[in-house]
């Protein structure tokens, strides 16, 4: 055999290790690498998936003041405005509670409304909600023209509510809701009534 091809050989197999390990060496290098670009992914994804869930929430949790107090301004079968107080029982329901009363040349009429709502968030201070209860008041009939002259009656009605309202920076809360009634207990009419108003409330 050629000596100068032997001494190549031996040349080789002194340097055949030094290759090979180093092989290995950026071989675990890459692995490393590998990891630690799947492990940064998983952070960067997991912080992006906290954002999102928090923001989800955050827009989902409604802040709802503790009172609101003022007026709602509708047809409410006759009784017109009504003195209205909302109270929050947490962060996404309250309790509305309203008394309306008319005194006109024909009749007399008072009734309590109790309604329990949730609210969700629309978009910046714009809201909706909707709810359900019950009202229940009394007529005094003064007319002469009426079946029902000089005759009380006492009603019991189930109460639906659905409305929108707009939260103001300074403490106002302004709001337009619908409510279908539909008598439970009614001398005089058990059919389905409907209510559109205009809600003006103080809130602190």
């Amino acid at each position: 055999m050629d000596f100068a091809l032997q001494q190549r050989r031996k040349i080789f197999k002194v340097l055949r290790h030094p290759i090979k390990n180093t092989l290995k060496f950026y071989r675990i290098l890459y692995v490393i690498q590998r990891i630690n670009n799947e492990t940064f992914i998983m952070k960067k994804t997991c912080i992006l998936l906290t954002i999102l869930f928090t923001t989800i929430y955050s827009a989902a949790a409604q802040d709802i003041s503790s009172n609101a107090i003022g007026i709602r301004i509708g047809d409410s079968d006759g009784f017109g405005t009504e003195v209205n107080y909302q109270r929050a029982l947490n962060d996404e329901n309250r309790l509305e509670l309203g008394v309306g009363w008319r005194d006109a040349a024909n009749f007399n009429a008072f009734r309590v409304t109790g309604i329990y709502q949730w609210v969700w968030r629309i978009d910046g201070n714009f809201n909706w909600y909707a709810g359900a209860g019950s009202a229940a008041g009394s007529f005094d009939f003064d007319d002469d023209n009426s079946p029902f002259d000089d005759a009380s009656s006492f009603f019991v009605n189930a109460v639906g509510n659905i409305g929108i309202e707009y939260d103001f920076d300074f403490p106002l809360l302004l709001s337009v809701d619908f409510r279908p009634e539909i008598g439970l207990l009614n001398d005089v009419d058990d059919s389905l009534e409907f209510d559109l108003a205009l809600g003006i409330r103080y809130q602190f």
